[in-house]
């Protein structure tokens, strides 16, 4: 029996998708590949009646190689940088969890663009096309004292909360939500407050802590 080979119209069909894959691969590093000067804002905002200099650090999504390609290209397409708190020490405000229910594989994000942070919530059931904004803020309306130069820097960080971490964080209340059976979003003003955003029931509650006390 004579040995079936593959027609030419196939080897074009392949040679043609690894073109379009390899097109989009060089767009996704362009996009995802801000210059040195995109990666650092600064200026001045005026506090009490005076100038004061702040400066916030960005990282590109490609920072990130965690993040699941559909949800690394849409922040790409999206223009995305990923603000840094003046305390990191490492990548941070991209996070994973299970924010949605037990065991389901979600994302949340903070997102800067154009000065504007967006707080987006990627559910693994929903597409990266459509993520869920739970807040959105000038990045300047995010900035804190933090060391003796009087330099601002960006104060807002996001982290997944562990059940047994709200009910802790959760304890001193007089009225506590239900308690979850998966993760909830932790969406912090460093040192200052918490808010807990929990999903249950196909709604988001919130539920505030105060840290300044």
């Amino acid at each position: 029996m004579p040995e079936s080979r593959p027609d030419r119209s196939t080897f074009v069909s392949i040679a043609a998708l690894s073109g379009l894959a390899l097109c989009a691969n060089v767009l996704l590093a362009q996009i995802a590949t801000p210059s040195p000067s995109q990666l650092t804002a600064t200026g001045q905002v005026e506090v009490d009646g005076r100038q004061v200099a702040y400066r916030v650090r960005h990282l590109p999504v490609s920072s990130f190689p965690d993040l699941p390609a559909p949800i690394a290209a849409e922040l790409a397409t999206r223009g995305c940088l990923i603000p840094q708190t003046y305390q990191a020490r490492r990548p941070e405000n991209v996070i994973h969890g299970s924010l949605e229910h037990s065991g389901s594989n979600d994302w949340a994000v903070l997102c800067s663009v154009n000065g504007q942070v967006s707080l987006l919530v990627f559910f693994s059931t929903a597409t990266a096309a459509q993520p869920i904004v739970l807040a959105t803020q000038p990045e300047t309306d995010r900035l804190q004292q933090h060391d003796p130069s009087h330099e601002l820097g960006f104060n807002w960080g996001i982290d997944a909360a562990s059940p047994q971490h709200v009910h802790d964080a959760l304890a001193g209340m007089d009225k506590r939500p239900a308690p979850l059976d998966h993760d909830a979003l932790a969406d912090s003003i460093l040192d200052i407050k918490t808010v807990y955003h929990l999903y249950r029931n196909g709604a988001w509650e919130r539920v505030v802590v105060d840290q300044s006390l």
